[in-house]
């Protein structure tokens, strides 16, 4: 994951105390190394190291290009100058925090020295004016418990806008002819979203593959990991053509700049090998390198906006949603033949035989149970929104490939939604609750968040009052 450094611009009006919003500022900066976050600020842009001047915005705005910030943060130290802070967000285009310390009791002569909450008032009003979206993080004091969350989850919100702009899969091979429901345009998915693709066909991937093996070194080494942490049930030439494709995918993913990767996985690919991908998917999966199936783009984006909501703590699984529980009305299995992170699993992952195919290379294991988010991103039309929602792992019978059983709050009402589309059959999960952090970051793409637990109010209070 690349460094997310914010971009700290505090701001005051000049009708309310300087030396007050001067404090304020400089109480803020210091809560903020406190807790760890990387940040930017403008304490040498002037005096005051405020924001309030329009004369500054040009030497705020280069400080902030030159050190990459990926999010701005409006601390609002009085009132705060509305115009000027819209202006500014406006050029960096980056994801916007609007905050502003809880005004204290008025002075015993009836005088206020900040009206904080009033100039977060107008600010927001104006960066509507200016169509820039922003996150509200509630007025309330550096100590409270919702300025540390409400930060942090901020961050992962910006961490998914920029993985999201700079995003490139590699696409290996065109999708089965079989799945017209993986079809995506992928023009519009670059000026929409900057998303670019990578198309190879499969023989430059046999090609690399040879090469791997060729070379042995870091074959033989992929190899030893996988017999170290799984059960082989697979030949050694067999195995070997496992570690291959990974190398000559994960070399291929370097080579055109990638950060995910969808793979045409039936059947030419198995003829050609000899084998499933599903297993070298895996092991990519689990360096954070996401890798879907049947040639999804769209699940490949799915998977790298979880990633990023994750900041890479935890690593996502791509699976289809299947059959319904047979004895919970709303459990439902989430299953695929084998390309889940090893440390998703519950027990030793084996390398095997999938269900439906007759061609070995495919992880074997139950995933963890626990809380999970589950999402889908999609669409058709010209229009795109996020299916996500919340899920817990529970017990079920038995099946083949990496699977999980799975409980949602109305499973009636997420079948229909997936029915309806415009989604599909696949979606990702991950063990972490990334929902508010997702919901926040459609805000930024021009994705419209489509919930199918949650209402937005219980999403929305957890971004602006996260306890």
């Amino acid at each position: 994951m690349d460094r997310i450094i914010l971009g700290v611009a505090p701001t005051r009006r000049s009708i309310f105390s300087a030396p007050d919003a001067v404090k304020y500022a400089g109480l803020t900066l210091e809560r903020l190394k406190e807790l760890g976050i990387e940040f930017v600020g403008i304490e040498d842009i002037n005096e005051e190291g405020l924001l309030y001047d329009d004369a500054d915005i040009e030497k705020v705005y280069a400080k902030f290009v030159h050190a990459g910030v990926s999010g701005l943060f409006l601390p609002h130290c009085n009132f705060g100058t509305e115009y000027v802070c819209a202006r500014l967000a406006k050029k960096l285009n980056v994801p916007v925090l609007l905050w502003g310390p809880r005004d204290e009791r008025p002075e015993p002569d009836g005088m206020r020295l900040r009206d904080s909450q009033c100039g977060l008032f107008a600010t927001g009003k104006v960066l509507r004016r200016f169509r820039v979206p922003f996150t509200y993080l509630t007025n309330c004091r550096l100590t409270d418990p919702e300025f540390e969350k409400g930060v942090k989850q901020f961050l992962r919100v910006c961490n998914v806008v920029k993985v999201m702009r700079n995003t490139r899969i590699l696409q290996i091979g065109p999708r089965p002819f079989d799945f017209w429901s993986t079809m995506c345009n992928e023009g519009e998915l670059l000026e929409k979203f900057n998303v670019q693709l990578s198309p190879i066909p499969l023989p430059e991937l046999y090609a690399e593959m040879a090469k791997a093996k060729e070379e042995g070194s870091e074959v033989d080494e992929v190899v030893s990991y996988c017999e170290g942490c799984m059960t082989i049930n697979v030949t050694k030439e067999q195995l070997k053509n496992v570690a291959a494709l990974k190398v000559a995918m994960s070399n291929l993913v370097k080579k055109y700049g990638c950060n995910a990767a969808a793979i045409q996985c039936w059947n030419a690919l198995q003829d050609g090998i000899g084998i499933m991908p599903c297993a070298a998917n895996s092991l990519l999966n689990e360096e954070g390198i996401p890798v879907v199936c049947e040639t999804d783009i769209h699940g490949a984006i799915t998977a790298v906006m979880a990633e990023a909501a994750g900041m890479g703590e935890t690593r996502t699984f791509f699976a289809d949603w299947t059959v319904r529980h047979p004895d919970n009305e709303n459990g439902e299995l989430l299953q695929h033949c084998g390309p889940w992170p090893i440390s998703v699993a519950r027990e030793k992952p084996a390398i095997d035989v999938p269900v439906a195919f007759d061609y070995p290379g495919s992880v074997m294991a139950e995933a963890k149970h626990g809380d999970m988010t589950l999402c889908r991103f999609d669409g058709d039309e010209g229009e795109y929104s996020l299916l996500l929602g919340h899920a817990k792992g529970i017990d079920g019978p038995y099946t083949k490939g990496t699977y999980v059983w799975v409980e949602v709050e109305d499973l009636k009402k997420l079948e229909y939604k997936v029915v309806t589309g415009p989604y599909i059959h696949h979606c990702v999960g991950i063990h972490q609750d990334v929902v508010p952090v997702l919901y926040e970051a459609c805000k930024y793409l021009g994705i419209r968040p489509d919930l199918y637990d949650s209402s937005e109010e219980e999403v929305e209070r957890q971004i602006y009052a996260p306890v």
